[in-house]
């Protein structure tokens, strides 16, 4: 028995033989063929291109509603890749310059895009490499329709993958049926393609390097993703032992369902909100599953994407609608259009930047198109006399931003005024915290808004200056560090003043490590996925806060 350590991504415990996934299809293509036959070879090319447009499109759509825009941002920027003017004349003028076949075309510019962006400043540009690498396989994939591995692949059962790296489209395309886990030599926790395997509960070890050999592939195989271990021909007693664990995993979640129903309170008498992050319509199924009690996160992106053009106020306005008739009553928090950084939509336009995560995005753009704005705003106002809404904007720096949407706001209330149209009239509105700007003058915005909610993935990565998908620094995207916990405080104090309340709504909310710190420090609210509320709510009811409140906030001091 071999064991080797890496990072566990996602799932529990899986058993199957290892099958490594070949990757050399696309080195396959690297071979020149002459031809004078340009006219086929672009027709090859087109209709290759055509083809993985749409696959790009189909994926998009399942992932979209499944498990939400967040995750199906990538596949929308593969699209515009191969739609890429200057990858297209790179493609073509190869094959009419050269005399090439067009499998060899597309597998050079591929390699010379590679290489622009890997030369590139920034990691955002340098991690486009591995895009451009996707796409160019699913081209070339095309023009073969299928490849054998593929075929082989659906034959098998009960497999675990081995390779040196997933793509997400890659990941989505692998037979569910079959496929049990994942586990790869490259890669990390918050890489785009855990992020899907997670939403997915896929299971897998990530980051395992040279442990993974390839004279392992046919081995049985065990992934401890709880603990990031991959068992390599697992002896008797450690399938044993693996199997008792997994059936403990499976009782907790028994235990867990025990708490459905049940008040967010601490042992104390503290009053918590658990509430649920949801991306789509389909996801209210769950949030009313596991009662969650209130959507605290709704990303109205979704509404934009998967469309050519941009949605109708009316077309907004009956998904605000069946959202808030369907949590009958409780609260439901949706973030107006959050789009740029990897959430782009074609149609809106966005220009490329080299640093789009500190670029044109969220608010920022809602503030530069008012017309999309108010749309927006007067679907979500027509909606709220259905339910109990509320409106949070994302990525405010300033008290002039939030002056700026307080006066379209009212513009938008004057024209529905004027129209007889009903809204609530007492309908809260709230600010993202997730800059360090927004946090240092949170005693000023906390007189202007109803309730803040901390997005604690940005607010990391702009504190601490770590790209939270980059391998080499991502174990510095520290979730406790003393500056984040620091910050967080203040922003709670600040917000106590002004007597309003403060989530979290970022995905550490879902750290069970952390609540009993989040709530110490005054959050007292946390939306999480959907899957994680009864874990929260469990871990919520076993705190006193009064008794660990000092200690913690002590923690805070660097006099010790």
């Amino acid at each position: 028995m071999n064991v080797l350590k890496g990072v566990g991504i996602s799932g529990n415990i899986v058993f199957g033989k290892l099958k490594a996934f070949k990757k050399d299809f696309f080195s396959m293509n690297s071979e020149k063929i002459y031809t004078e036959d340009h006219e086929s070879e672009i027709e090859k090319y087109k209709c290759a291109r055509k083809l993985a447009m749409d696959q790009l499109d189909a994926v998009y759509k399942k992932v979209l509603s499944d498990i939400g825009e967040e995750h199906a941002a990538i596949f929308q920027i593969h699209r515009m890749m191969i739609e890429d003017i200057d990858y297209v004349n790179s493609v073509t003028n190869i094959i009419t310059d050269e005399n090439a076949n067009a499998e060899y075309a597309v597998w050079l510019t591929s390699r010379n895009f590679e290489h622009a962006f890997e030369n590139a400043e920034g990691d955002y540009m340098q991690q486009r490499a591995s895009d451009i690498r996707d796409v160019s396989k699913r081209i070339v994939s095309c023009m073969s329709c299928f490849s054998e591995n593929k075929k082989n692949e659906d034959k098998k059962k009960a497999m675990i993958i081995g390779s040196d790296d997933l793509m997400p489209s890659e990941l989505l395309e692998l037979n569910r049926n079959s496929v049990k886990g994942f586990i790869t030599m490259l890669g990390s926790k918050n890489s785009h393609t855990s992020i899907l395997a997670r939403a997915m509960n896929i299971t897998a070890v990530a980051g395992l390097g040279d442990q993974l050999r390839p004279e392992y592939e046919g081995c049985n195989v065990a992934i401890d993703s709880l603990a990031g271990i991959v068992y390599i021909s697992p002896d008797k007693t450690t399938v044993r032992r693996l199997k008792k664990k997994k059936e403990l995993c499976g009782q907790r979640q028994e235990l867990l369902n025990s708490f459905k129903g049940k008040e967010d309170i601490t042992l104390d008498g503290k009053e918590v909100s658990i509430c649920a992050n949801v991306s789509h319509v389909s996801d209210l199924a769950a949030v009313c599953e596991c009662n969650a009690r209130g959507i605290g996160l709704f990303r109205s992106e979704f509404v934009f994407m998967g469309r050519s053009d941009y949605p109708t106020e009316e077309e907004q306005f009956k998904i605000y609608k069946k959202v808030a008739k369907q949590m009958k009553g409780k609260p439901v928090i949706i973030r107006t259009v959050d789009v740029g950084t990897d959430k782009r939509i074609r149609y809106f336009d966005l220009p490329n930047e080299v640093n789009p995560a500190m670029g044109y995005r969220g608010i920022r753009i809602c503030l530069d198109r008012p017309l999309i704005f108010k749309a927006q705003l007067r679907a979500i106002l027509r909606a709220s006399i259905f339910g109990n809404i509320k409106i949070l904007f994302p990525m405010i720096c300033s008290l002039d931003e939030i002056l700026q949407i307080k006066q379209i706001l009212n513009e938008v209330k004057e024209e529905l005024d004027a129209k007889k149209i009903e809204y609530d009239g007492k309908l809260h509105i709230g600010i993202m915290i997730e800059t360090p700007a927004a946090v240092f003058i949170s005693d000023v915005l906390a007189k202007e808004v109803n309730f803040f909610s901390i997005g604690t993935n940005d607010l990391i990565q702009y504190s601490l200056a770590v790209d939270r998908q980059n391998d080499k620094i991502n174990f510095m995207f520290n979730p406790h560090h003393k500056a984040i916990l620091r910050m967080i405080k203040l922003v709670c104090d600040n917000a106590k003043k002004s007597g309003i309340i403060v989530g979290i709504c970022g995905e550490v909310a879902a750290d069970e490590s952390m609540t009993e710190t989040f709530l110490s420090l005054g959050v007292s609210e946390l939306s999480v996925s959907a899957p994680f509320v009864l874990g929260i709510r469990k871990k919520v009811r076993e705190i006193n806060v009064s008794a660990v409140c000092g200690d913690i906030i002590r923690a805070l001091s660097f006099d010790d």
